[in-house]
């Protein structure tokens, strides 16, 4: 189903926990606009230049009635560890199943050293305040998203 999502398209409902075991829903953030991003693996070179820049840009986005939330399998101790080191100040839920990254189209085959595996692909969805895919970015390259992320949501 992921891979059909086209700009326009209601955006695939989720309810996954953050970090401390909050629950957090697509529908309990309708009214704002939301900065939904994928990520591999916490605390991993590119997945961290991702999240600081996420976290540096932060103000900006959150002006235009904006939240940001990471996703990626890790657990929840994981993902406190790596807020903590980073002073991440944004929430990063717990997809553990990969139930929601399957409905985004973000869980893919990778290949890394000629070995293949399950994981998730670097994603961002910006959806609208009406829970409409505003921007989509596949295969995300690090240097400059932040920057592209914001040029989507005007900022």
């Amino acid at each position: 189903m992921g891979d059909e999502l086209q700009i326009g398209n209601k955006a695939p409902d989720f309810t996954l926990p953050d970090q401390d075991g909050k629950t957090v829903s697509l529908k309990s953030l309708k009214g704002k606009q939301l900065v939904l991003y994928f990520y591999p693996k916490d605390d991993t070179p590119g997945c961290t230049k991702e999240a600081c820049g996420f976290r540096d840009s932060l103000k900006a986005i959150e002006k235009i009635n904006t939240v940001v939330l990471g996703v990626s399998m890790d657990n929840a101790a994981s993902h406190q560890k790596f807020i903590k080191k980073y002073s991440l100040p944004f929430p990063l839920l717990c997809d553990e199943d990969g139930t929601v990254s399957k409905a985004y189209g973000v869980y893919k085959l990778k290949n890394m050293y000629g070995k293949t595996y399950w994981g998730i692909e670097r994603s961002t969805f910006i959806i609208d305040e009406t829970g409409k895919l505003k921007a989509i970015f596949r295969k995300v390259k690090v240097d400059g998203h932040v920057d592209e992320v914001q040029a989507a949501l005007n900022v």
